[in-house]
This record gives C-alpha cells, sequence and structure tokens, in this order.
C-alpha cells in the first residue's frame, strides 16, 4: 500500500520533531533555530495499525524566496503534490500568522487532502491559537504536543479517512519469502567526504533528478538524507551526509547537530563513498574521515570527483594509490573511481565498486581454506620470538561478517605483534580476494592446562 504524509508549515512549529515521532526514532536534526531542514527528509511512519511513507519538509519562509530558498520552497512545493494527504502544522501559542493564511490558501488550491494540526498545544496559552486556526478553512484543527506525544491518537483518526482500502493478505508463499533477509536486498551507501566536494551533486546525478539541494557554498547539506533507488534491478539507499571539517573548526551548535547526524549515518550504511575533490588532493580531514569508517567496519570506495579538471590525470592518480597505501594501510587495495558528477561520467564504475566493496564485506569463507591459509603464513614467515618464546597460531574460523572476522586460536597470542596481524590481513585479501576490505582479528588462546594442578 503506498500512502504518502507530508509534512508542512512556516519554520519551527515542530514538523521534524512530529517527523521524528511518527517514525519512531531520531532522523531529523531538531533545534530551536528556524530553517534548521533544507531538504525534504523520507521514512517509514505509523501510528497505531496505520502505516505509511512519511515526508519532512522545509519550513515555507514570509518574504520571496531567492536563490537557495527558493529551491527549499520548491522542494517542499514537490513533497506537498506528491502526497496523499497534507499535515499542515501552525504554532498554537503564537495563534495564525499571516503566512499561515497564505500557506492554508495554496494548500486550498492545491486539491490534497489537508489535516490541519496546532502543535505545541499543552498549554493553556495554546487555546486561543486553536480557535484562529478555524478561520484557515481547513477544518477542526487537531490540537497536539508533538515533543510530549499529546494528540497522536486523533491525529492517527484524521490520516487514517484519508488513507486507501488495505491490500489483501499476501499468500502463504510470499509471507515466507518476506522472512528473507532484507539486509541483503538492499546495499545502504553513505557518502561523505569534506564540504564543497560535490556529494549532493553525485547524488542528484545517479538517481537522475535534482532531488538534493546543492549550492557553490559550503554547508548547504545539513543532515543525513537518504534515498531508495534502483540500479540494474539492485536497491540502494543512497545516504547524502553533511561535510566533515576538522574538529577544531566545528564550534556552532547546529553544525555539531550536522557532523553527528553525519556520523550515524556512517554506523548505518553499508558502503561508505569518500568523495575526495580532484583539484584539492588527498589531505589529512580525508584521511581521518575514511578511518572513521575503517573503525567502523564499513566497507570503503574512494571516489575522486572533478576528476575533468586534472591536468596530469595519470600522475596524480598513481600519487593518490601510493599516498593511500601508505596513510591507510588498514584498507590495502581500497578501489579507487575518479568521476565527475556535475557531468554524470563514470558513474556506473562507482557503483560497479560499490557493489563489489560490499559483496568482499559481506564475504563466508570457508574454513578449511581459512586453515589452509593459516597452515602456510606461519610456515612461510612464524611470529617473531618475544622473551624466548614464540607464538602458535593453531587454526581458525570466520566468526562473523560485515566486516570478516576471523578468530584466530593459539598459545601466547598475546604476544603477537601487530605488525604480524598487519601481515596476516594483507595476506587473507590478497588469498581470498577482498582488496579494501575491513579485516577483524580475535586473537583466542586456551588455558594453560598445567597451571593450579590441572
Amino acid at each position: 500500500m503506498s500512502y504518502t504524509v507530508a509534512i508542512v508549515g512556516r519554520p519551527n512549529v515542530g514538523k521534524s520533531t512530529l517527523f521524528n515521532r511518527l517514525a519512531g526514532r531520531r532522523l531529523a536534526l531538531v533545534d530551536d533555530t528556524p530553517g534548521l531542514t533544507r531538504d525534504r527528509r523520507e521514512s517509514e511512519g505509523r501510528l497505531g495499525k496505520l502505516e505509511f511513507r512519511l515526508v519532512d519538509t522545509a519550513g515555507l519562509d514570509e518574504e520571496r524566496p531567492k536563490g537557495l530558498a527558493a529551491r527549499m520552497r520548491a522542494q517542499t512545493e514537490a513533497a506537498a503534490r506528491a502526497a496523499d494527504v497534507v499535515v499542515f502544522m501552525i504554532d498554537a501559542r503564537e495563534g495564525v500568522t499571516g503566512l499561515d493564511r497564505d500557506v492554508a490558501r495554496w494548500l486550498r488550491r492545491l486539491g490534497r487532502p489537508v489535516v490541519l494540526a496546532a502543535n505545541k498545544a499543552e498549554g493553556r496559552a495554546a487555546l486561543a491559537g486553536i480557535g484562529e486556526a478555524h478561520a484557515l478553512g481547513l477544518g477542526e484543527p487537531i490540537a497536539l504536543s508533538a515533543e510530549h506525544g499529546i494528540g497522536l491518537a486523533e491525529l492517527g483518526e484524521a490520516l487514517a479517512r484519508h488513507a486507501p482500502a488495505a491490500p489483501p493478505p499476501a499468500p502463504a508463499r510470499e509471507a515466507e519469502d518476506a522472512v528473507i533477509d532484507d539486509e541483503d536486498r538492499v546495499l545502504r551507501l553513505a557518502i561523505v567526504g569534506r564540504p564543497n566536494g560535490g556529494k549532493s551533486t553525485l547524488v542528484n546525478r545517479l538517481i537522475g533528478e535534482e532531488r538534493l539541494l546543492t549550492s557553490a557554498d559550503p554547508g548547504t547539506t545539513r543532515d543525513a538524507i537518504e534515498v531508495a533507488w534502483n540500479w540494474r534491478g539492485k536497491r540502494f539507499v543512497l545516504i547524502d551526509t553533511a561535510g566533515l571539517r576538522r574538529k577544531a573548526r566545528i564550534d556552532e551548535r547546529l553544525e555539531r547537530l550536522s557532523v553527528g547526524d553525519t556520523l550515524r549515518a556512517v554506523k548505518e550504511s553499508h558502503v561508505v563513498v569518500l568523495v575526495l575533490d580532484a583539484v584539492l588532493g588527498l589531505e589529512k580531514q580525508d584521511l581521518q574521515i575514511a578511518r572513521l569508517a575503517v573503525e567502523e567496519g564499513r566497507a570503503i570506495v574512494i571516489a575522486v570527483n572533478k576528476w575533468d579538471l586534472v591536468d596530469e590525470p595519470a600522475k596524480a592518480l598513481r600519487a593518490l594509490r601510493d599516498r593511500l597505501e601508505i596513510s591507510l594501510p588498514q584498507v590495502r587495495g581500497v578501489r579507487v573511481v575518479t568521476l565527475s558528477a556535475l557531468h554524470g561520467r563514470k558513474l556506473d564504475a562507482l557503483l560497479e565498486a560499490a557493489v563489489a566493496a560490499r559483496s568482499a564485506w559481506n564475504a563466508e569463507l570457508p574454513k578449511a581454506k581459512l586453515n589452509r591459509w593459516l597452515e602456510a603464513m606461519e610456515a612461510a614467515h612464524p611470529p617473531p620470538l618475544v622473551r624466548g618464546r614464540r607464538p602458535r597460531l593453531l587454526f581458525c574460523r570466520q566468526v562473523a561478517r560485515r566486516p570478516p572476522t576471523i578468530a584466530i586460536f593459539g598459545r601466547q597470542l598475546t604476544t603477537l605483534p601487530d605488525e604480524y596481524l598487519r601481515y596476516l590481513a594483507n595476506s587473507l585479501r590478497e588469498r581470498f580476494e577482498l582488496p579494501g576490505t575491513v579485516i577483524r582479528f580475535q586473537l583466542r588462546q586456551g588455558a594453560n592446562p598445567y597451571v593450579d594442578g590441572r
């Protein structure tokens, strides 16, 4: 059942708070600063037994918008036109404003079903505003508090009146197929990098529409926006994120919120595409972002954007690969794709690299082959002696995927140096064709049978 609910209204009336409440988790950034939301954000929503597609939108401003503000308003209007029902929110404590009346007139002309919600109605100060809302000509206002969860039952009843009839139950075989883990069907791709590297432009070119706001000014994207998309029969969720700057430069509250949202997006992704600016090259902040993805155990692909502006491509690519080998040994052999998001060049190559990276990140390694590999590694280069004793690697097995995690069993493993583990990780990537994949080891050693008389 396709049923879409869009939340609209002027800035700072509580749209994102209601969005988070109906989505069941904190997805949209919430702050007292007006205009925090810029791009429209979508999620699955639920109220009781009613399920729907939920859309949060940017606040409609009073002034005649120009530039970025005009495109923000266009995004909001597009969301309202595409919705099955619009929730129009006002601030009951402030009462009905001139802008509220303008939006109400526009919604009446739009011809979409509208549910009028008077938010922040938890106190006596809101009574006058709720009374004024009747004059908007959109029916009985619903008094609610998105922050405290008041009035949601009434909102659910109003939305249900506009919902399509429920489809018949699926046949038994289809119900069984639904049990298949959706993680293996959908690739969650987080697009990360420094500000103004072309992340939003890249997402727009991939999906073939101006879905995300772009600007020459850094910091246009403030929160992580998810876009569902299909490519060659594969399902993707593309996650556009706010640019990450050095921690010393992050001093504004809104930017700290944006950075936190980007970190959440990285943790919830399968593959992280690190977008580099080909003109600026690989900088220290890029490596910090890549290491963050490594620490979270995500698969990584390097996308070098604006490659059409590079004068000596072969030399620049060789220097980039050499720098990555030295500065990012944790994912040796990481896939590097040169492209131009503005002109749409080599986008298929990027997606192919992402699919391959997710496949390696999700690999299941045969136990017998793993143990033959470990035996050969120890025979070729035994672990170094530590205080006259040499660690012994007895056998191993894979204990987890996403990323591949290998448990090594043996003796004296607590003395195994990090250099030897890096040697094993690089060999494992080469032996099992897992280039650029994060490899984790768990060292497990049995108890000494001669201790305490055992």
